[in-house]
């Protein structure tokens, strides 16, 4: 299965992403709180995949996904994001982002998105 670093400045999320990755046969490489440290543990772990929240102190999620992809223009990220973000969604797909996950989520569409991603060349 593939290595997958998560960002979120919620521990609750953070911790929900992981079990859920984890039941996936998934392994969290990482967890980020911000937009900066998701940068840094990106280039530092070289994940096959990133969960990234759009709303983050700082470096947001948009800004944070785009140095990534500066770095590594293969990146996968995927964007976690709440029902009311949608012109953020739009930005964050048309800048780069391979997909998006909305907030609360179930399992098995979690598992299916970045099973989904996973797959893109």
């Amino acid at each position: 299965m593939a290595n997958i670093l998560i960002a979120d400045d919620s521990t609750v999320m953070r911790r929900s992403l992981r079990l859920i990755l984890t039941k996936g046969g998934h392994t969290v490489a990482g967890q980020a709180t911000d937009g900066a440290s998701a940068c840094l543990m990106y280039n530092q772990l070289k994940p096959d995949l990133v969960t990234m929240d759009i709303t983050m102190p700082g470096i947001n999620g948009i800004e944070a996904m785009l140095k990534i992809l500066e770095s590594d223009p293969s990146a996968k990220i995927i964007m976690i994001t709440a029902i009311d973000q949608k012109r953020m969604i739009f930005e964050a797909i048309k800048s780069g982002a391979r997909h998006y996950i909305i907030k609360p989520f179930e399992d098995d569409k979690v598992l299916s998105t970045i099973n989904e991603v996973l797959r893109q060349d």
